[in-house]
């Protein structure tokens, strides 16, 4: 049986991997379990799992009174600690934001399976991520199912066989809206995501295709391509996961339903697939499969995104960065949805360039690009309202 540390354990990764750990009690063991802020919520899930112990990242309200009596943490000093705990063979790692490269890095060096589901940890630290690999020993397994897609297509194949990697998009809420009415939608609207469930952020990323970006500089890191090599498609059935076109012109490509639960179980059990009852895949069903090019001119996000990425340095942590301020205040309806792309722009132009070593980097141009980003929204706010 492996224990498993789940970070973010009320969250949609979260919830997720506890329902593919319930189906499995005899393969898998909850040990530990945290939360930002939703004290309720992890206390309603330690009365039910009995973990070892529960980490709450954020000071609780005073008038919380939690039901289970087993040991509780508070603060983000104790995530790192959680995620190297002696009794975590595996460390979920579903956080949002840059909050979750410290307790990557950890579990990394503590030499834990990381079961990663937090984009941000190599997009603004992949190179410290990956020197934490070969340091600690660790275990680096991708949650999202583009690079699970990948990790199993590759089957440990080495790189140098591989001509391309091609992630597939769904193209998100907008991708048949023309670009002139982008200025009429809303959060409502860029919530509707039209084949996977998902935390609003990340809806928002993928209706900006933000998140393919973060996509591709994920893979550069994970699997050693350079990003010449790896490309988007745009794919709305969302059945194919991703492809991986070898050099002799073969090409491999892992399909199924949308559900974040296979990639999950993946992750966890690697290198057994534990069976699951599910319905068989109907390739007639699913079909037809389509795909088409993206629309890089009318989701600008995706080309600046990738374009920070073969920059490297501290620039895809700051185009991290200045997004999530981006999509707070567009979420908040402070920011139209074209202004997304353009307040990202806007702080990587102005952004000091350096270079990536420690995560004193990471922190010093997340809070620069975090600053610039937001007097851009406050600045496009005040012109709106005048």
């Amino acid at each position: 049986m492996r224990g498993v540390v789940i970070l973010g354990a009320t969250g949609s990764i979260g919830r997720s991997t506890l329902r593919v750990i319930g189906r499995h009690p005899h393969l898998f063991r909850a040990v530990a379990l945290t939360a930002r802020r939703d004290a309720a919520g992890l206390d309603a899930l330690a009365c039910e799992l009995e973990p070892e112990f529960v980490v709450l990242a954020e000071e609780p309200d005073p008038s919380f009174r939690p039901r289970w009596r087993g040991e509780w943490r508070v603060g983000r000093e104790a995530l790192v600690v959680a995620a190297s705990t002696p009794g975590g063979d595996v460390v979920v790692n579903g956080l949002v934001g840059v909050a979750g490269l410290e307790p990557t890095i950890a579990a990394l060096e503590a030499g834990r399976r990381l079961a990663l589901a937090n984009k941000e940890s190599l997009v603004a630290g992949g190179a410290l991520v990956m020197e934490a690999v070969r340091r600690g020993g660790g275990e680096l397994l991708p949650v999202d199912s583009e690079h699970g897609a990948v990790h199993q297509c590759l089957a440990g194949r080495p790189v140098e066989q591989v001509r391309r990697v091609v992630l597939t998009a769904s193209g998100g809420p907008f991708r048949t809206l023309p670009a002139e009415r982008f200025p009429e939608v809303g959060p409502t609207d860029a919530l509707e995501h039209p084949t996977w469930d998902m935390g609003a952020k990340i809806t928002v990323d993928s209706a900006t295709l933000a998140n393919k970006a973060l996509e591709v500089i994920e893979a550069h890191h994970l699997f050693g391509l350079p990003y010449d090599r790896i490309e988007v498609v745009v794919h709305p059935e969302s059945i194919v996961h991703s492809m991986v076109e070898f050099r002799d012109g073969s090409v491999l490509a892992q399909m199924g339903r949308p559900t974040m639960e296979v990639p999950i179980l993946y992750a966890l059990a690697y290198p057994d697939r534990p069976a699951e009852e599910r319905p068989p895949f109907d390739p007639v069903a699913a079909s037809p499969l389509t795909f088409e090019r993206p629309r890089r001119e009318d989701f600008p996000l995706l080309g600046i995104g990738v374009d920070a990425g073969r920059e490297g340095g501290v620039v895809p942590a700051a185009f991290n960065a200045a997004n999530e301020v981006a999509v707070a205040a567009f979420l908040e309806g402070t920011l139209a949805f074209p202004d997304i792309a353009e307040v990202v722009s806007v702080s990587l132009e102005r952004l000091e360039r350096t270079p990536l070593e420690t995560l004193a980097d990471v922190r010093r141009a997340d809070r620069e690009a975090r600053h610039l980003a937001s007097g851009e929204v406050e600045r496009r706010a005040g012109s709106r309202s005048a």
